[in-house]
């Protein structure tokens, strides 16, 4: 508990220096204080000294108050895919349950990121990806972010609700907070952790350090569509030197959002076209085979017309001129919907989830 307060009390010396903020992560307690007396020439080694037994249950009452369950790094069940980190994070805060996150950090955990502005296909994507994952019986990790990290989490729950959401505040607070709802329903069938409590601050440095757990914590990191020097590019250079694997989904040549995954493909990264390129690459080719998702049987003209849409035919008038009886088609989309097969956008196309 007194690393945990030690890293909120130097925050603004650890923000002034966010780009190197893993190496000084990854350097012990004294040595923190020792750079900071030399900018700041104040006592924090005394007020190291002085955070008592009595100061560390009182964070802990803080967490529980926040509904917050602690494991520390010294715990035998703390996860030991995290033990790859130089320094791994001393306490973990879990929302949603720490039996929970025992049972989801050790069930081959596969993270997908990405950016915050991306486009339908990339939406699309990290969805299906999400679900087939979760469906396979593996965890999803993200970061709860817009874009392409709440797309992973949503069709993570959409399968069987496999999730963990890392944060680079408090696990109980959702961030961003438009995500209230999607951290709700998160607590409800996966969980959230951050190796920050109650009060923390968010800054630009708690999101790179938030970068390394999610990093760390899983097999393989796949990186959805991101811009040149990205964050989701960062935490797949993390994941490179904790030895995990790193694979890209292809895109639009052009498209900005496509450079990051290029660059990685360009690289060596592992192309990811789907579920089953995940288990190939986590298991070994041919070791385990996608299952499949629990969805109504579908009717014929159901079938059909999943066909159409995922051929690109997107819209109810192009399905209608495709041949697809008008009468019927608005029934048979809601069914698809149901059923978790297609989703509606803006604009009134329709996409294919898996």
């Amino acid at each position: 508990m007194r690393r945990t307060w030690l890293l909120g009390r130097i925050s603004g010396y650890l923000e002034f220096h966010r780009r190197r903020v893993e190496e000084i992560l990854s350097l012990d307690d004294q040595v923190l204080i020792h750079l900071w007396r030399k900018t700041m020439h104040d006592r924090l080694d005394r007020e190291y000294e002085e955070f008592t037994a009595c100061h560390a249950e009182g964070a802990r009452a803080r967490a529980e108050a926040a509904r917050l369950e602690l494991i520390c790094r010294c715990d035998p069940k703390y996860p030991e895919s995290l033990r790859r980190l130089r320094r791994p994070p001393a306490v973990l805060h879990v929302a949603g349950g720490l039996e929970r996150f025992i049972e989801l950090a050790g069930a081959d955990p596969v993270a997908i990121v990405g950016t915050r502005d991306p486009t339908s296909y990339g939406t699309q994507v990290a969805e299906t990806l999400g679900r087939g994952i979760s469906v396979c019986g593996l965890s999803v990790v993200s970061g709860m972010a817009l874009g392409v990290d709440a797309a992973a989490h949503r069709g993570a729950l959409a399968g069987n609700g496999r999730t963990v959401a890392v944060l680079p505040g408090c696990a109980s607070q959702p961030c961003p907070r438009q995500h209230r709802q999607l951290h709700g329903q998160i607590m409800r069938h996966g969980v959230a952790v951050s190796e920050f409590g109650p009060g923390t601050s968010l800054r630009k440095w708690t999101f790179v350090a938030r970068n390394r757990v999610i990093a760390a914590l899983s097999r393989m990191t796949i990186v959805v569509q991101g811009r040149e020097g990205s964050g989701a590019l960062l935490t797949a250079d993390f994941a490179k030197r904790c030895g995990r694997t790193v694979g890209a989904v292809p895109g639009q040549v052009g498209a900005p959002q496509s450079a990051g995954p290029h660059i990685l493909l360009r690289n060596g990264a592992v192309m990811i076209q789907g579920p089953q390129d995940v288990l190939d690459a986590v298991f070994g080719a041919g070791v385990r085979a996608v299952a499949e998702a629990e969805r109504a049987a579908l009717a014929p003209q159901q079938r059909a017309l999943l066909e159409a849409i995922v051929t690109g035919t997107d819209t109810i008038a192009a399905l209608t001129r495709a041949g697809v009886a008008a009468g019927e088609l608005l029934q048979a989309l809601a069914e698809l919907e149901m059923a978790g097969c297609v989703r509606r956008e803006a604009g009134g196309k329709y996409v294919a989830l898996g």
